[in-house]
């Protein structure tokens, strides 16, 4: 795998993207999630497979140094599994973009990756932070005031957001991806 200068250069712009989004995380996940969640799918499509997976890797620690985040301090096993389902999102989204169903019209193929990417994204996250890490690590007031929430959160809204993220990364990429066709001309 060699990874050159233009996916270097398109993963280090998604990234500021990202990060400048993170800002804006206590104001509302709907905001940062869904550019997150767009930017991973962006840097699948355009810088590839192992870019998408850098930036699903590096965005949570972004996410916990801009935000802070106290649930993220008192059960930091929930970093990894953010980042694992950022790259589960990522790895979806290649393989059914480049590999699987190949007879089927590329932007139907995106469309189920990114679909059952989110799907996916939320069924991991939902199982390992929800139904284990914060039952078993989150210190108990802190259960007793936001466990029911934090469950949402990093579940359902996980859908939501992977899944708006999705929508946006599409609208983004049709274009995108003529423009980047006409460049390499």
């Amino acid at each position: 795998m060699k990874i050159t200068t233009k996916q270097i250069a398109l993963t280090g712009i998604l990234l500021a993207i990202c990060i400048v989004s993170q800002f804006f995380k206590n104001l509302s996940v709907f905001i940062t999630g869904p550019i997150i969640n767009a930017c991973i799918i962006i840097a699948v499509l355009t810088a590839g497979l192992w870019c998408g997976i850098i930036l699903s890797i590096i965005t949570p620690v972004t996410a916990f140094i801009i935000t802070g985040s106290p649930v993220m301090a008192a059960v930091p096993m929930m970093i990894p599994m953010v980042m694992l389902g950022n790259a589960i999102l990522a790895i979806f989204v290649w393989l059914f973009y480049q590999k699987v169903l190949k007879n089927i019209d590329k932007n139907i193929r995106l469309c189920i990756g990114m679909v059952v990417g989110s799907v996916v994204k939320a069924v991991v996250m939902g199982l390992t932070i929800s139904l284990w890490l914060l039952p078993t690590f989150l210190p108990q007031p802190m259960q007793e005031k936001m466990l029911p929430v934090l469950q949402a959160q990093f579940s359902t809204v996980q859908l939501i957001t992977a899944l708006i993220g999705s929508v946006i990364a599409f609208v983004i990429w049709i274009p995108l991806k003529k423009y980047l066709a006409n460049s390499n001309n």
